[in-house]
This record gives C-alpha cells, sequence and structure tokens, in this order.
C-alpha cells in the first residue's frame, strides 16, 4: 500500500485508515506505527540468536555390531549413557534422563584433570526405538543453561542452545545409528564437536560387543 499525504505529513495506507476509523491523531498512529515495527525487529534480533544456525551443522553416521534395543537404551538409560559419554580422557559420574517428550537430562563430563562440564536439554521428540530429537545446552550443576563462557570455552557465538537429532536404524541385525548436531559455531569448535562425538562413539562401540 503506497504512501499519503495528509496536513499531519506521509502516511502509509494502513495507517491513514486506522487513523480515520479510530478518530485518533494521525501522529500517534505513525508512533505507535515506528514502536511497533522497532519491537518486531528486537523480537527477531533476539529470537535468531536462540534458533539453531542449520549451516553450522555436523552429521555423523556409524553402524554398531548390535541390535537396536540395545544402541537405544545406550541413549535412553543412564547406567548405560554413563558408559561412554564424552570423548577419550573423560569420565561421566553424573546422568539423569527424563525420557518423554519436555522432560529434561542433565549430565556431568569430567576431564582427566577433575573439571566437570555439565550439560542440560529437552526431550522435543521421541519414537521409541527409531528416534530422538533434543535441545543441547551446557548448564550448571543444577541443569540451569549458562553460556560456553562459563567454562572457558573460546568464540563468542555459542549459542545457548543448539538441537540434537539421532536416528536409530536396523540394518540386518546390526544398527545404524545417525547423529545431527545443529547450531554449533563454525570453524574449530565444530570440528572439535565431531572428534569429540566420534572418541564417544567408540567407546559407544566397545561396550556393545
Amino acid at each position: 500500500m503506497g504512501k499519503i499525504n495528509s496536513s499531519e505529513g506521509e502516511l502509509t495506507g494502513r495507517e491513514f485508515m486506522i487513523s480515520r476509523q479510530f478518530n485518533v491523531s494521525q501522529k500517534l498512529v505513525v508512533k505507535l506505527s515506528q514502536h511497533s515495527t522497532k519491537l518486531a525487529n528486537i523480537y527477531l534480533k533476539e529470537r535468531n540468536k536462540k534458533m539453531p544456525d542449520k549451516k553450522n551443522e555436523i552429521v555423523i553416521s556409524r553402524i554398531f555390531d548390535a541390535p537396536r534395543e540395545l544402541v537405544w537404551k545406550a541413549w535412553t538409560e543412564p547406567e548405560h549413557c554413563k558408559k561412554w559419554w564424552g570423548p577419550n580422557n573423560f569420565t561421566t559420574p553424573y546422568c539423569e534422563i527424563d525420557l518423554r517428550v519436555g522432560g529434561k537430562y542433565l549430565n556431568c563430563m569430567r576431564s582427566r584433570e577433575g573439571q566437570d562440564f555439565w550439560s542440560t536439554g529437552v526431550y522435543r521428540e521421541i519414537i521409541p526405538l527409531e528416534k530422538i530429537v533434543c535441545t543441547d545446552s551446557f548448564s550448571d550443576e543444577k541443569g540451569n543453561v549458562v553460556h560456553a563462557s562459563h567454562y572457558g570455552m573460546p568464540g563468542d557465538d555459542w549459542p545457548l542452545e543448539m538441537l540434537v537429532t539421532i536416528t536409530f536404524e536396523e540394518v540386518n541385525g546390526k544398527t545404524k545409528m545417525i547423529l545431527r548436531h545443529e547450531g554449533l559455531p563454525s570453524g574449530d569448535i565444530s570440528e572439535q564437536t565431531n572428534v569429540s562425538w566420534n572418541e564417544s562413539f567408540n567407546k559407544l562401540a566397545n561396550i556393545l560387543k
């Protein structure tokens, strides 16, 4: 809709119609319209900060020589998850899983030097034995989301929330698992995360034997 010249300045057609319909000062309509646009821009900017960027993602496919039920348990039962979660030289002394849509998980990875790294997330989709979709965030020991800088992670483009999708497919008695991790910072961080996941999956393959 084009511009309309009035005694109070230039208005859009929509602003002019609102002014006429509700008998409101045209200047006030313009001011409110500008304020609304600013709020919308602020909202979109903040929303985009929280949404994972699909351009920065890693995808890992692995075949495990184990039934799909067992691989599923490794992801969904704390005592199984603690045996493989984390890259080389890390252990997992704590793991809590509330396996339901809207439920949360809380994990602690401990380095060889004794530093703890907590992470949490919310389950968004669960198809038993087939698919898990959950958010992924750094957290404190109580499950409160924190920025990556809390643990000294480099880079200022870490989102507070990333997205992880895992699918499970039975293939001739084995299990094909595909992991997709979305929203990671680009560059070295994505490469290091890829290495960390694969080291974890090597551990998983060993305990599934």
